[in-house]
């Protein structure tokens, strides 16, 4: 959950450092760090500030000598040991040539840790990642080149890596590897450049390229070459990128996290583009399962994580009720832990905004053993569960920054209802006039989501007589439970306030007995088979003296007997609420944050993409 950066051959090597660890940080900000190398010198600077650490090393680095073409970056989440500037990256080797950044957890890293102690290595922190160091040092010192010397190292480790490498010995080199966290590869003329993510280098290299897992590339100012851990050559797989990094500016918004909750009516529009043929067929250019397979399909096993999680939650409701299909929903994390059943017929859906998350990789992977066949459900092309995966279907909601997902949600419910509607056609579980109609609904789905843009106002106002509470429980009946849950998630992660969803149904079951005056209790009540069990739950905490703010439809004239606030949603489709009621929750919890003065594109201690188990 770190960000790297790496550059070869230019003449502005530390600006480019520094501005793509600025792009980066939202993968991990207690500490930043730089190294910059030249013939028989090494030239570092750490920082660890927080979410200050990129400014402080900008100060740290205006005392950088000048003349280095080559150097590599890191912004670190911690993992093993404390966020001090002892700690980050870049680490060093005993002789003070050797600089490495890392992304990842080195498993066996206490017992490599004590052999080189052994041997007479001193180390200087707490992180696993200074084995990388030591094990290239030693390496080195039998003779290796460092390409040699990292392939050797790497054999020796467990775990998860995405690693950068430097030697004030054989300057103008980087050295990278990757297994399972994510890396890219970038070239333009006479320079070469490396990122964990691509908008780190995506104004300055013209090719990308992507690496995977348990290969070995080194780089120059004249390209680059890969080999495998067995050290033989291999190519790298080009990526085509079809955004610019304007789409990484902030585009006149306050922040990232505005400007993305206002581009969701376009992420959902074109996550439906051109998915309809003339004849009804619900088709997906990327999808690399054939309709038979997908007829033949007995079962449906979801796997995500977070955000993902939730709108793995939303598709439940729908396959089972559109395809008549089974449906589990796994957090991936825990799918592979606990010996899962795979039959034969079993579809595995990975659900993942970045495809780079590695818990969900990890159950496609382990999903594909046991001979499921997966599809893939994200945002980013030729990510790590792309190309793990059987098929895939991107939700094109284009490039997310802040931590907090908001357009990635309602674009992976299209994408997931979509293929709900797909499956029950090839199962004809629905007649075409159905399909078609629910089709159209779910076109219109966007406008709906600017009508409640449009109503940001009214929210602002509720969130500023809400600013002194503490606790919130956020409730729900049918998809109105997960579209709860990502409101809880919303609220908690931007505003660091307690919030917990449930399913309304269970408030007697325990939930109850934390009701009391102060308490907000916020209610997702656009279901109508569900409307008269929700409004009995809301009397019930109203009674004990909660605040209930409502999520109700434009045409509920019953809400307001129950609910102190009630912000007002259109009517839609039942399946497709949680795209439109979610809106107003993430609203919520913007301006709660923004009126608490917290960093809502940075929330503490949390990072993009959680690329370590």
């Amino acid at each position: 959950m770190c960000g790297i950066i790496g550059v070869v051959g230019s003449s502005d090597t530390l600006d480019t450092l520094l501005e793509g660890l600025t792009r980066l940080e939202y993968r991990g900000y207690d500490s930043a760090g730089v190294a910059l190398v030249r013939q028989g010198q090494t030239w570092r600077a750490r920082t660890a500030e927080g979410t200050e650490s990129v400014s402080a090393l900008k100060e740290e680095c205006k005392k950088a000598p000048r003349g280095f073409t080559s150097g590599i970056g890191h912004t670190r989440w911690a993992t093993h040991g404390a966020p001090e500037a002892v700690n980050a990256h870049p680490h060093l080797d005993c002789s003070g040539h050797v600089a490495i950044i890392h992304n990842g957890i080195i498993e066996n890293h206490a017992e490599i840790r004590a052999e080189l102690e052994a041997r007479g290595h001193l180390f200087s922190s707490r992180t696993d990642s200074e084995v990388l160091a030591h094990l290239v040092e030693e390496a080195r010192g039998g003779g290796a080149e460092l390409m040699e010397a990292v392939r050797v190292s790497l054999l020796t480790v467990r775990g998860a890596f995405a690693v950068a490498a430097m030697d004030a010995t054989e300057p103008d080199v980087i050295v990278a590897a990757r297994r399972i966290s994510p890396l890219v590869v970038g070239t333009a003329p006479g320079v070469t450049y490396l990122a964990s993510d691509i908008p780190a280098i995506l104004d300055r290299a013209t090719a990308f390229y992507a690496v995977n897992d348990d290969e070995i590339v080194r780089m120059g100012p004249e390209g680059f070459r890969a080999i495998d851990l067995e050290g033989a050559p291999v190519r790298l797989k080009q990526l085509t990128i079809d955004w610019d990094l304007e789409t990484a500016e902030k585009g006149g918004f306050d922040d990232f996290m505005s400007k993305e909750i206002a581009e969701q009516p376009d992420a959902i529009r074109a996550t439906l583009l051109d998915r309809r043929r003339k004849d009804g067929t619900i088709t997906f250019d990327e999808l690399r399962v054939s309709d038979d397979e997908l007829r033949d399909v007995k079962r449906v096993v979801l796997v995500a994580a977070g955000t993902s999680h939730h709108a793995a939650l939303v598709a439940k409701y729908a396959i089972e009720r559109w395809a008549r299909l089974g449906v589990d929903v796994d957090i991936a994390s825990e799918y592979r832990y606990r010996d899962p059943i795979v039959e034969v017929g079993t579809l595995v859906i990975g659900v993942s905004q970045s495809g780079e998350t590695i818990d969900t990789i990890q159950a496609a992977r382990e999903a594909r053993r046991r001979g499921a066949r997966v599809v893939a459900i994200s945002n980013i092309v030729d990510s790590s569960l792309a190309r793990e995966s059987d098929a895939v279907i991107y939700t094109r909601a284009g490039l997310e920054v802040s931590v907090a997902s908001t357009k990635a949600f309602v674009a992976q419910v299209a994408a997931l209802e979509l293929l709900a509607l797909r499956l029950a056609q090839l199962r004809q579980t629905l007649s075409p006039s159905d399909v078609d109609a629910l089709f159209l609904g779910l076109s219109h789905v966007s406008a709906q989501v600017a009508q409640v843009l449009a109503r940001g106002a009214d929210v602002d106002d509720v969130a500023k007589q809400l600013l002194g509470a503490r606790d919130f429980f956020f409730l729900g009946r049918h998809v109105g439970f997960p579209t709860a849950l990502e409101g809880a998630l919303k609220l908690k992660e931007l505003s660091y306030l307690h919030a917990e969803g449930y399913p309304a149904g269970e408030l007697k079951h325990g939930p109850l007995a934390l009701i009391e005056p102060g308490v907000v209790v916020v209610a997702v009540a656009t279901d109508p088979a569900m409307h008269e069990k929700l409004l009995s739950n809301l009397a019930e905490v109203k009674a004990r003296g909660a605040t209930v703010v409502a999520v109700a439809t434009d045409d509920d004239e019953k809400i307001e007997a129950v609910a102190d606030y009630v912000l007002r949603v259109p009517v839609t489709e039942p399946m497709f609420t949680p795209m439109i009621d979610i809106v107003p929750l993430q609203l919520f919890a913007y301006a709660m944050a923004r009126g608490l003065g917290k960093n809502v594109d940075r929330p503490r201690n949390l990072a993009k993409t959680v690329t370590v188990e």
